[in-house]
């Protein structure tokens, strides 16, 4: 066991080099790793920070235009609205226009009609008296040239109205 107790014991110098050596590593360490890995990790959270709040501003820039796009919307809606009645009072407009010219027509046919209907009246008229006249004139004729009895007057006269 002797031998082995060798290996086991304190040795001052050992001791402060193996301490002088921890330090000198630790420093070194913090130096050469801790400081540029710090650096990425600052980074890296800093980039993190930076996307978080470019996020936020584009959730907020979204907002903002699914509320412009919600008032273009209703805008939209509306003047669709206002087309439309106003389609719908041209369309009305021109279909009393047009109704009003149909009957403004079918009145001057109608007067037209009324008028040509006069005339073809008037001229019947026009046409019998002439034939009345022509029969006054025969009929007078035929008792000028021959005197009648009472019995050929009525014949006369009878055989007039059967004409008329």
């Amino acid at each position: 066991m002797g031998e082995y107790l060798q290996f086991v014991t304190i040795d001052v110098w050992t001791m402060i080099f193996t301490w002088a050596n921890l330090i000198i590593l630790f420093l070194l360490l913090k130096k050469f790793l801790f400081k540029p890995v710090n650096k990425v990790l600052d980074a890296r959270a800093e980039e993190i920070e930076n996307t978080y709040k470019m996020a936020a501003e584009t959730k907020s820039e979204a907002e903002s235009m699914k509320g412009e796009y919600e008032q273009k919307m209703l805008y939209a809606k509306s003047e669709a609205d206002v087309i439309i009645k106003s389609a719908v009072e041209a369309a009305n407009r021109r279909s009393d226009s047009i109704v009003s010219d149909a009957n403004t027509q079918a009145r001057h046919i109608m007067e037209k009609s009324q008028k040509q209907i006069e005339q073809e009246k008037k001229n019947a008229i026009d046409e019998a008296k002439e034939d009345i006249a022509s029969m006054a004139v025969d009929v007078a004729e035929k008792l000028i040239g021959k005197k009648f009895d009472e019995s050929d007057d009525e014949k006369l006269i009878s055989d007039i109205i059967d004409r008329i």
